[in-house]
């Protein structure tokens, strides 16, 4: 097995996503955009998408990492539209852009095009998150988002095997495809929540570092592989367990909570540009295949399909997102009345990605066990492509525009500061409280200094929050806050650079360097986080 193509494919990604840091493009925006290009460089590998790698290696970890950063309150105070866009908007635009597609597209069977329709119906939000975060979104908008992203892909899958069985000939009726959806959504609930506490149980029992990483790592595709073993929906049990142990986080050892989000920030990060590259790297194999629909047909109906999803988008989020309010008095007593200007930016944030590119690339060759082709499978593939391209590239680079000139009521952040302050000042009183308990207890005697030392960390915690409301410094243009962190960095580099020259005089040796080196880490990481 060759693996310098894979090497460049992680590698040339992860660059590109740093330097798109750099610029005012999102990082997924540039990659896929140099994954068009070096499409057409001789000698670039091949990068086919197989639905084996990417669906049970690649989205797990990504849901999953998506999952725990999210907020499960916020997301179960949002259920509602949460659930109208991740099931009801993906059916609808199953429906909506297959019939489109029926009618726009001469000989295009209704099966096949209710199975183009159930592969561009889910929005990849990753891109859109990516570009909210850049911008500044509301947090309900971003939350909503999110939440779309996370389950959406489970009824598209469902709605393409439904769509898919009876083209290829296995027969399916209205009836089948409910019982295959409730099967999926049930049965990936039901092992998420089976599953949960006992990972959860677990991680809180190991002691020993690397086992808990190596477990962090392993529970998604646990989950998504145990669901899939009962023909369950792998997603939903992912985002179910994911959701609960970034949920209970808190319970887990601070070690092995640093741990863990280096890691997975690491294994984002890759998986994330890998999987952006890989969609740009795909034109030249979808343009292969393309035969009979070269040209000018192809152009009209790829720009007519991409209109098409934009289009029907809206016509789902703007009637969900109002209708309810209208039809139930429970819900106006309930919830905020929403702007205009949330749905408009959820409608454009419709954009498609490496899920739907995949699905599509599982599409057989033949139907009726070998006895005739798929009927247009290579326009379907050529028209995934050209509306993941398009939503990305257009609505992409579109939406930052959009949400500023929108302009959204801005986050206070002099009132995030105060939240933070107070939650900081009550923590603080506990824990001098239980402080003066632990102390008054013969058995946890100290000398005075080191007593007065953990006063000290508990008032210098409490006033860093406080310090960056107040007056800055004249001179320096810092606040005492920043002031703190600059001087601790300072004397920690000097007692570092202390230790590297002992170790070159050789009066220390390097794993005693190491010990040293790792102390004044820990130290200059806590210094970072006490002072804000």
């Amino acid at each position: 097995m060759d693996v310098m193509p894979l090497l460049l494919l992680v590698a040339g990604s992860a660059a590109i996503a740093s330097a798109a840091r750099r610029t005012p493009v999102p990082a997924p925006l540039l990659l896929v955009a140099v994954g068009l290009a070096v499409s057409y460089v001789p000698g670039v590998p091949e990068y086919t998408l197989d639905p084996d790698v990417v669906l049970p290696l690649l989205l797990p970890p990504l849901l999953y990492t998506s999952a725990t950063d999210s907020s499960y309150l916020d997301l179960r105070a949002q259920l509602r539209p949460v659930a109208l866009l991740s099931v009801g908007y993906v059916l609808f635009a199953t429906l909506a852009v297959g019939w489109a597609a029926y009618l726009l597209i001469p000989g295009l069977p209704l099966t096949a095009a209710l199975v183009l329709g159930a592969v561009v119906a889910p929005p990849d939000a990753v891109a859109a998150t990516a570009v909210a975060r850049k911008v500044g979104l509301p947090s309900k908008v971003t939350t909503i988002l999110q939440g779309e992203s996370l389950l959406n892909d489970a009824t598209a899958i469902t709605a393409f095997k439904v769509a898919l069985a009876v083209v290829v000939g296995e027969g399916a009726s209205w009836a089948g495809g409910i019982e295959e959806f409730l099967v999926a959504a049930v049965g990936g609930t039901a092992v998420g929540l089976i599953l949960m506490a006992p990972l959860h149980w677990l991680r809180t029992r190991l002691k020993e570092a690397l086992l808990k990483n190596t477990l962090s790592l392993l529970i998604p595709f646990v989950a998504y592989a145990t669901a899939e073993q009962f023909h369950a929906s792998g997603v939903i049990a992912v985002v179910v367990v994911a959701l609960y142990l970034g949920h209970r986080a808190w319970e887990v050892d601070f070690a092995t909570r640093l741990q863990e989000e280096a890691v997975w920030k690491m294994v984002a990060f890759v998986l994330e540009s890998a999987v952006f590259a890989l969609i740009g790297l795909q034109l030249q194999i979808v343009l292969r295949g393309l035969g009979a629909y070269e040209g000018r047909d192809a152009a009209w109906y790829a720009v007519a399909l991409f209109l098409v999803v934009v289009v029907v988008r809206f016509l789902w989020v703007y009637p969900a997102t109002f209708l309810p309010r209208l039809l139930s008095a429970r819900i106006r007593a309930r919830e905020e009345n929403p702007t205009w200007r949330g749905p408009i930016v959820i409608g454009w944030a419709g954009m498609r990605g490496v899920v739907s590119l995949a699905i599509a690339f599982s599409i057989p060759l033949t139907v009726d066990h070998g006895e005739g082709p798929f009927p247009h499978r290579n326009l379907i593939l050529f028209l995934t492509f050209t509306t993941v391209i398009g939503t990305l590239v257009v609505q992409g680079l579109t939406l930052p525009p959009l949400i500023r000139l929108l302009k959204f009521p801005e986050a206070e952040p002099q009132a995030a500061t105060l939240a933070e302050a107070n939650a900081q000042a009550q923590a603080s009183r506990a824990a001098e409280h239980r402080l003066e308990e632990l102390l008054s207890d013969e058995r946890n005697a100290l000398p005075p200094p080191l007593a007065d030392r953990l006063r000290n960390v508990l008032e210098r915690r409490r006033n860093a929050v406080w310090e960056r409301l107040g007056q800055v410094n004249p001179v320096t243009g810092e606040t005492a806050d920043d002031t703190y962190r600059r001087l601790s960095r300072e004397m920690i580099s000097a007692e570092r650079e202390v230790f590297v020259r002992l170790r070159d005089a050789r009066h220390i040796d390097d794993e005693m360097l190491r010990t040293l080196l790792r102390r004044l880490d820990l130290e200059e990481a806590a210094a970072y986080r006490e002072a804000g």
